[in-house]
């Protein structure tokens, strides 16, 4: 799905963040007053490796016009199950692999970076996708990246900052979805679960609520990604679960002449 809010114009400053997964691409244009200009998500029919997905990418850069501007800035995001969390204090550069590898199969030809987030007291440890890493650094020289769960911690952590309640927030994707769960502003939980029904998701959500010893008839369940309130999985978990509802990006970003009431699915490329 594509969609152009506004025309690029050649004398602006613009800044570009790419949400990047093996299943679609997402693409923010913001102009220097912070005013979100375009907004195009790219859906594939399939997982991809990443080697087809940075086609993908070339092939966009070609034939997209909202891509054509000369960007200051390039942003990419990386959004995968391919991480970990880890507390600060913990931390130890060192040990990046031995972190990863307590979840994840990890190959000595993978590339692992990591995310500070010094206001949590907290380190997110992943793989990006490093072929993608070279593209826009030869393309574009310099140009930042994070993995999707550190600005999804980040931003959520500061609206828990001062709450007083449970809250389960799940952000959904194509084959999955990330579960980030809050017990009086304190992070209790982070994962990412992959699904493909309804039933999946249900499984993977109750069976969170079960260890956490959350009560359905109590706690908040806020959902973000590609969800609306007809969506299969928002009425499965209406049959369980008491209060829920479907969340919206609180950013500082201006979105220009539009009416699409789900920018909740852009919540990371808002937020980065």
């Amino acid at each position: 799905m594509a969609q152009t809010i506004n025309k690029i114009t050649d004398d602006t400053v613009y800044t570009l963040s790419i949400q990047v997964s093996l299943n679609g691409l997402s693409f923010c244009c913001k102009n220097s007053d912070n005013e979100v200009l375009t907004l195009v998500s790219k859906s594939f029919d399939m997982q991809l490796s990443p080697e087809l997905v940075l086609d993908k990418i070339k092939g966009y850069f070609e034939e997209l016009e909202e891509l054509q501007a000369d960007f200051k800035t390039i942003e990419v995001i990386y959004q995968n199950d391919l991480y970990t969390l880890v507390p600060a204090p913990l931390f130890d550069e060192g040990m990046l692999k031995e972190y990863l590898s307590t979840n994840i199969k990890v190959l000595d030809t993978d590339f692992i970076a990591f995310d500070e987030l010094p206001q949590r007291d907290m380190v997110i440890v992943y793989v990006p996708y490093a072929n993608i890493n070279n593209y826009f650094f030869e393309n574009f020289g310099s140009f930042t990246y994070k993995h999707s769960t550190t600005i999804l911690v980040d931003t959520l952590s500061g609206y828990e900052k001062h709450a007083t309640t449970q809250r389960i927030y799940v952000n959904i994707h194509t084959v999955s979805f990330d579960c980030i769960a809050f017990e009086k502003g304190k992070l209790l939980l982070c994962n990412t679960f992959s699904c493909e029904s309804k039933e999946d998701f249900l499984y993977y959500l109750m069976f969170v609520v079960e260890q956490l010893s959350f009560n359905p008839e109590v706690f908040e369940l806020i959902f973000l990604g590609t969800i609306t309130e007809d969506d299969p999985y928002y009425l499965i978990a209406y049959q369980y679960i008491r209060h829920l509802s479907v969340g919206t990006p609180d950013n500082k970003a201006k979105i220009l002449n539009t009416t699409d009431s789900t920018t909740h699915r852009y919540f990371t490329l808002l937020n980065y």
